[in-house]
């Protein structure tokens, strides 16, 4: 018969080692089911943006993937700024996660002088959902123009005389307009807007002359006459199918996009990410998800692993600096 003695020693031994393991960074995340309860999508844009639309259409199918209730929760401020900070401060448990934009993972690091968080070591990439095509617009209030050339000819015959709208120093729709400006060498105007919906309406009443943004918000002005559309980037749009792509118009190095994707805050177990990144592919290639992103005018990205995705956006962090610079844009 074992000594009572050493085997309370024993047994306080084992109830101690297992308190340790359990306090051990990691290890406690590590046991049972995950997801044990509802997840938070944190979108750093108002509601209705494209951002906070695509998620709220993923959401309840990536639900019903997990086993769980997603909740979208719209945290604003600094252009995505707050928000995707937050994630990035965020306990890396699996409930916590960001669906953040090209804008603040790729463009505000060489935008802002200083930024509270840095998306190459604050941030896990898990998946893209979407890529966003932007096409180019003119007013059709005040500008007799029909093709990208015939703009090109405006800017140089009025240089400085003519304004673009953005929805925000810095957004890619901004970027966009500098980029054009710059493979172009022409001069004109940068006038921010809040939100994309002021700058069509700038665009219609001919306060600026050309716009980028989605074909799904330049379409019904540009089927009702009130502007057109010159060039779509980077090819034909199934929105817009009869416009030119950019390389159809002349301007092949032209590049006019953005793209959103989810992300975590660093130190999330791999177990995670990777099921997170298969249920999310899971729910964009369902056929009415997946319709219902093309007819926005915002296919998803599909067959992203974790990987990959990290590969994609050290490739756009490489892409933005020069177009920035030119821009002007700086953010205190």
């Amino acid at each position: 018969m074992p000594d009572p003695t050493l085997w309370a020693l024993r047994r306080r031994t084992l109830l101690a080692s297992s308190v340790a393991g359990l306090s051990m960074p990691g290890l406690s995340r590590a046991q049972g089911p995950w997801p044990s309860r509802p997840i938070r999508f944190v979108v750093p844009l108002g509601p209705g943006g494209a951002t906070d639309i695509v998620m709220r259409i993923i959401a309840p199918k990536l639900g019903e993937i997990l086993g769980t209730t997603c909740v979208v929760e719209n945290r604003v401020g600094a252009g995505g700024v707050v928000g995707t900070d937050h994630i990035a401060k965020s306990a890396p448990d699996g409930y916590s996660f960001i669906h953040a934009s090209v804008s603040t993972i790729a463009i505000a690091p060489f935008l802002y002088e200083r930024l509270p968080y840095d998306p190459q070591t604050d941030l896990t990439p898990i998946a893209p959902s979407v890529f966003v095509p932007l096409c180019l617009s003119v007013t059709t209030k005040n500008l007799n123009v029909t093709s990208l050339q015939g703009l090109i000819e405006e800017m140089r015959a009025r240089p400085g005389q003519l304004s673009f709208a953005s929805n925000g120093t810095g957004a890619t729709s901004h970027l966009a307009g500098a980029n054009l400006l710059r493979l172009t060498g022409c001069r004109a105007e940068h006038v921010p807007y809040r939100s994309g919906a002021e700058a069509i309406n700038a665009l219609v009443a001919g306060d600026v002359q050309f716009a980028f943004d989605i074909a799904a918000l330049h379409g019904p002005q540009a089927r009702d006459g009130r502007i057109r559309i010159i060039m779509a980037t980077p090819d034909r749009q199934p929105l817009i199918p009869d416009v030119p792509s950019n390389t159809e118009a002349g301007l092949p190095d032209l590049k006019a996009y953005a793209w959103f994707g989810f992300f975590g805050p660093a130190g999330l177990p791999p177990e995670m990410v990777t099921r997170l990144n298969a249920a999310i592919n899971e729910a964009m290639a369902e056929p009415a998800i997946k319709a219902r992103l093309e007819q926005s005018g915002m296919p998803p990205m599909l067959g992203y692993t974790p990987d990959r995705f990290g590969a994609f956006i050290r490739e756009e962090r490489e892409f933005w600096p020069p177009i920035i610079r030119a821009s002007g844009a700086r953010v205190q």
